[in-house]
């Protein structure tokens, strides 16, 4: 077994790494860039190596320094992690010339399944379902053009070396393609040195199912069990699962089957991932098709993990080092299920907006776990396990990739692990920045999710207006009238304090007008009794004036929600929204419907950065007439573009801005007559 590895890798899943290597008693080495100096995996490593600046092509992405820093450590292996150099052939071509092991597969495979294109035609040969499409790359637009119509619309133009949503569109016309295709090749050049470009059909109402291999050195390799991935967002994963709550026994072998004889094709080791599409339409589950084999370990592992309790890190330790397999297909089991929710630093509120900055404050819903090497610890803490790699007052940074945390819950059903996301995301304190957890939180709660009527198309479904809070029901609604009611009541009983008005704390009561929305509610405390509108609310709760969260019950249900101070009141953020009460006494409540209304200005006329980017591209100059829908700039963001269009009708009065030049959030890009 190694003594020392490397983890070319940072943020969560190089803490991730280091836990197993730890609790397998090998020494850890991470290499970190200038943003990330003061990084927790930094910390958690027993030696660390300096890599150079932010950029990640300055600095993870560079072979050399990575095998500089093995040199000068040390280091036997390396773990690559996912993205920057996990499925780069030609790493480990480096790797192997220097007498240092990959902790992933061997180069062939990697070659083979990391170009899209000539992994279909792999796939194909080894007996494996393959979606319709082009067999080489494409070219230019006009060619695009002529494969999309041979094939029929839907297509998807995918960039050969893309992954993690990033090159990738879709397109429905003629226009789709044209809008499209250049900025697909951008993508994948610019996130993967590579412009190739191929177009397949895209299978409406898909369902995204992938089968997780592992496999020896030895020549076995078996498949443990399934993930449902159906719910994303341009392409990228938001909410995994496993198992599927679409796929019977009879459709997992066969799926499990096919990734295997398609892992023994390119003679297969190490943890890997086959993704399948899967028609939502077709209940038989007959209709699969291969996307794409992921040579490396997945985002959202931990859900299998849970399941199965297999150590997939460990088990490409192991591997790695050269053992043999310590199980059978037979020994692959499924036990409970378990769900992972990804925190991103982007607001749903303002269309999903990459977010960057400071992380004000902190505080997951539990402490984070420790591997003692069984299924349980992994599971977490009560069934809570939170996979981050980022500290309160750090930064998310625009270099990389805008994930915070991976939430994990498991359960003995499908409800309980949902169940289980939703009070955990109640908890998950986040300042400083946009973020999703409300969004995550909506999702968990939807009918139609708990359901399980999953397919890729949930999110623009769903909220196809954007997203504005999960709406609250009547009974929460009255909940948090009476959880308002006895916050106001006790932050003003402290307030006669501190004037001396009362001489020592009494039994706390008042009578209070709660607006939420447009919906009024009287709520009284008299002694022990809470009402609102005239009927008891069983309400159970701690409250220290200035707390920001709070631990309740409100009857049988527990529940956790967080504060804000307001002037008229608090903000009351609980399953899946931030709630505004404006609470007053009741006696003063009708006068404040006399208040002037403060109008917001006129902003129309301005194109204003919706997020911290690059502008890459101007499509308009001063004096251009221009239509509702018509692009204007393209912002780069998180590595992905996004086309910023007209609103309304009008003429280019002034361009405020440079292509090539970084903008800052609400920056005025131009101005409209």
């Amino acid at each position: 077994m190694f003594k020392k590895i490397l983890i070319a890798n940072r943020g969560e899943i190089a803490c991730r790494v280091i836990k197993t290597a730890r609790r397998m008693g090998i020494a850890t080495v991470a290499v970190y860039s200038d943003a990330d100096a003061r990084a927790p995996f930094v910390r958690m490593a027993d030696e660390a190596v300096h890599i150079g600046p932010a950029p990640a092509a300055e600095s993870y992405l560079i072979a050399d320094k990575i095998i500089a820093a093995c040199k000068q450590t040390g280091a036997e292996a390396v773990h690559p992690g996912y993205g920057f150099l996990s499925e780069r052939a030609s790493f480990v071509e480096q790797l192997s010339k220097e007498g240092i092991e990959f902790i992933g597969p061997p180069v062939g495979a990697i070659a083979a399944m990391g170009d899209k294109i000539e992994s279909k035609k792999l796939a194909k040969e080894a007996g494996v379902n393959t979606v319709p499409g082009s067999e080489d790359a494409i070219d230019t637009t006009e060619e695009a053009l002529t494969v999309s119509n041979d094939i029929g619309y839907p297509v998807m133009m995918k960039a050969s070396a893309g992954g993690g949503g990033k090159g990738m569109r879709l397109a429905w016309n003629d226009q789709d393609v044209k809008d499209g295709f250049e900025a697909t090749k951008r993508e994948g050049l610019n996130s993967f040195g590579d412009d190739r470009v191929f177009i397949e059909k895209f299978i409406e109402n898909p369902r995204h199912i992938e089968i997780q291999i592992l496999g020896d050195k030895h020549g076995n390799i078996i498949y443990l069990n399934e993930r449902e991935c159906s719910i994303q967002r341009r392409h990228q994963k938001v909410v995994e699962e496993a198992p599927s709550p679409f796929v019977t026994p009879k459709m997992r072998k066969a799926m499990g089957e096919q990734a295997v004889a398609l892992s023994k094709a390119v003679d297969y080791h190490s943890a890997g991932t086959v993704e399948l599409i899967v028609s939502g339409a077709d209940k038989t589950g007959e209709s699969f098709y291969f996307l794409e084999m992921n040579t490396r370990l997945q985002v959202e592992h931990p859900v299998t993990e849970a399941i199965t309790g297999v150590d997939l890190v460990e088990q490409m330790i192991r591997v790695a080092a050269g053992e043999k397999l310590s199980m059978t297909q037979d020994d692959v089991t499924i036990d409970g299920w378990s769900i992972e929710n990804r925190v991103y630093a982007e607001d749903p509120y303002r269309g999903f907006l990459p977010s960057t900055g400071r992380l004000v404050r902190y505080q997951p819903p539990v402490e984070p776990w420790e591997d003692d090497g069984s299924a349980n610890g992994r599971r977490g803490i009560h069934g809570v396990r939170v996979d981050d790699g980022v500290f309160e007052g750090g930064e998310v940074s625009m270099f990389y990739d805008p994930m915070i945390a991976k939430l994990i819950t498991w359960g003995e059903t499908r409800d309980e692990a949902a169940d289980l996301q939703v009070q955990a995301l109640d908890a998950f304190q986040l300042e400083g920045l946009g973020h999703n957890v409300d969004f995550l939180s909506a999702i968990m709660q939807h009918e139609r999710f708990r359901s399980g009527e999953l397919t890729t198309g949930f999110i623009a479904e769903e909220y196809p207006e954007g997203f504005e809070g999960a709406p609250p029901s009547p009974d929460l609604q009255r909940n948090l009238a009476a959880i308002g009611g006895v916050i106001a009541t006790l932050d003003g009983d402290r307030a006669r304090r501190i004037d001396q008005q009362l001489a020592e704390r009494t039994l706390a009561t008042g009578d209070w007008a709660v607006r939420i929305g447009d919906t009024d509610f009287a709520v009284s405390l008299e002694e022990d009794a809470i009402t609102v509108d005239g009927e008891p609310v069983a309400l159970d709760m701690e409250y220290s004036p200035g707390a920001t969260m709070i631990d309740l019950e409100v009857g049988d249900e527990g529940m956790t929600v967080q504060l804000a101070k307001t002037r008229v009141g608090y903000d009351i953020t609980a399953r899946g929204a931030t709630h505004s009460l404006r609470i007053l006494p009741a006696h003063i409540a009708p006068l404040a419907d006399h208040m002037i209304e403060k109008i917001p200005p006129d902003l129309s006329k301005f194109l204003i950065c919706p997020m911290p980017g690059l502008l890459v591209k101007l499509h308009v100059g001063e004096g251009d007439e221009v239509q509702p829908g018509q692009p204007l700039a393209t912002v780069e963001a998180m590595k992905m573009e996004n086309i910023l269009r007209a609103e309304k009708q009008g003429v280019i009065a002034k361009v405020n801005a440079d292509e090539g030049e970084s903008l800052a959030v609400d920056a005025i890009i131009l101005e409209l007559e």
